[in-house]
């Protein structure tokens, strides 16, 4: 099998600037959990919807126009970018769940050198983000900003 290099070349590119995007809405999303859960207070299911939503929205704007660089039906590829999302979004509530509640994490004590209330919570959030990531690239590369032939 030959390997186009111009093509590998621009999955590179779109990776890496994939990765930039990543890191823009786990910044958003962790920010936001942080502030709503940790210092406010809020329940951790409340603030990680909110979290969610705002790196859903930053995604969306920039996958389109500066990763993917898609000029497809906008309303057709934002449906299915929601689509994507409620399914890695299930994806990241499973994985939640089941280290919070199954493993019981979600009582894990402070820890000294960390800083923060909820520490379990925190730790579960940003592992199950890393399923979330991942998955959402798949479908996102896949399904929603699929090129046409």
């Amino acid at each position: 099998m030959k390997i186009d290099k111009a093509e590998a070349r621009k999955t590179t590119v779109q990776l890496l600037k994939y990765g930039v995007i990543g890191v823009s809405n786990t910044l958003i999303t962790l920010v936001a959990f942080y502030l709503l859960n940790t210092l406010a207070g809020w329940p951790y299911g409340i603030a990680n919807v909110i979290g969610y939503i705002l790196g859903l929205i930053n995604s969306f704007v920039w996958n389109r126009n500066w990763v993917f660089k898609t000029k497809n039906d906008l309303k057709r590829e934002a449906i299915l970018f929601g689509c994507g999302f409620l399914l890695c979004y299930t994806l990241q509530g499973l994985v939640s769940w089941f280290l919070l509640e199954g493993l019981g994490w979600k009582d894990m004590g402070e820890i000294s050198w960390l800083p923060m209330k909820n520490t379990g919570q925190n730790i579960v959030m940003v592992i199950a983000m890393v399923f979330y990531t991942l998955a959402n690239y798949v479908y996102n590369r896949v399904v929603t900003f699929k090129e046409k032939k």
